[in-house]
C-alpha cells in the first residue's frame, strides 16, 4: 500500500549556523557544547560542589577582614578581625552541614597565616602560605604532563564518570589536556602576580588577587567536570546513531 502524498514527512527546518566556536570544537575533536540550560544546571550543580557563591565568600571571607582592619587601625587589630571572621565562617561551614573538616581547616588555615603574619610584624606575610598553592599547582601540572596524564583527569575523572583507563580514551584524554594547560598558565599568572604585588607591599591586591583566583578555580573546575561529563557521556549514544551505517 503506497503512502498518500498528502502524509508525506513534512521538511525539517534547516539546522541552525553553526558558531566559530562550534567549528574550532569540531577542529579540536571536542565535544559539542550542551544545550544551554542543561550545561548552565551542570555548572550549578559543579559550584555547587565546590561551596557556591556562599561557600566562596566564606572562604575569602577571613582575608578580606584581615586586610581592610589592618589599613583601618594596624596589625593588631587586624588579628582581632581575623580571628572572629575565621569563627563565624567556621560556624556558617557548620551551619550550612558542610564537612568539619573544612571548618576546622578554615581555622587551621587562618592561624597559619596570621602566625607567619605576627612573626614577620607585617601584613603582607598574611599571604606566604598562600602563596604555595600556585607553586604547589605549577609543580603538579607539569609533573603530570610528564607522566603523560593531565592533572584535571586526577581531579574531576572520577566526578565526571570517567573510566579508569582515561588516558587511553583520546577524546576525554584531550579534554583533560586542554583544561590542564589552562589550569597550568592560570596556575602560572597566579603564582607570577602574586609575587610582584608581595614585592610591593601591597596586602590590599594580595587579597584582590587571593579572591579572584579562588573564584576562577572553582569556575575552572566547574567547566572542567561539565565538558568532561559530557565526552563520558558522548560514547554511550554513538553507536546507537551510527549502526544503521554498517548493516
Amino acid at each position: 500500500m503506497t503512502a498518500r502524498p498528502d502524509t508525506a514527512p513534512v521538511p525539517t527546518a534547516h539546522a541552525p549556523h553553526r558558531s566559530w566556536s562550534a567549528d574550532a570544537r569540531r577542529v579540536l575533536g571536542l565535544p559539542e557544547i550542551e544545550e544551554p540550560s542543561a550545561g548552565r544546571a551542570a555548572a550549578r550543580r559543579t559550584l555547587e560542589r565546590v561551596g557556591g557563591p556562599v561557600g566562596l565568600a566564606v572562604a575569602t571571607a577571613p582575608t578580606v577582614a584581615f586586610v581592610v582592619a589592618d589599613a583601618a587601625a594596624g596589625l593588631g587589630t587586624a588579628f582581632v578581625a581575623l580571628g572572629v571572621t575565621a569563627v563565624v565562617a567556621s560556624g556558617v561551614r557548620l551551619a550550612r552541614r558542610e564537612p568539619p573538616g573544612a571548618a576546622i581547616a578554615g581555622l587551621l588555615v587562618a592561624a597559619v597565616c596570621a602566625t607567619v603574619a605576627a612573626l614577620a610584624g607585617e601584613a603582607r606575610a598574611f599571604f606566604l602560605p598562600s602563596m604555595m598553592l600556585p607553586v604547589v599547582f605549577v609543580l603538579a601540572y607539569v609533573v603530570a604532563f610528564a607522566a603523560g596524564r593531565p592533572l584535571t583527569g586526577f581531579m574531576v575523572n572520577r566526578l565526571a564518570g570517567g573510566p579508569r583507563d582515561w588516558p587511553r580514551h583520546t577524546a576525554l584524554r584531550r579534554v583533560y589536556v586542554a583544561t590542564s594547560v589552562v589550569g597550568l598558565a592560570m596556575a602560572t599568572a597566579n603564582l607570577v602576580v602574586r609575587v610582584v604585588f608581595y614585592l610591593a607591599d601591597a596586602p590590599g591586591v594580595l587579597a584582590a588577587i587571593q579572591v579572584v583566583a579562588t573564584s576562577l578555580f572553582a569556575v575552572h573546575f566547574a567547566v572542567t567536570l561539565v565538558v568532561a561529563r559530557r565526552t563520558v557521556a558522548a560514547p554511550l549514544a554513538a553507536p546507537a546513531a551510527a549502526a544503521p551505517a554498517h548493516r
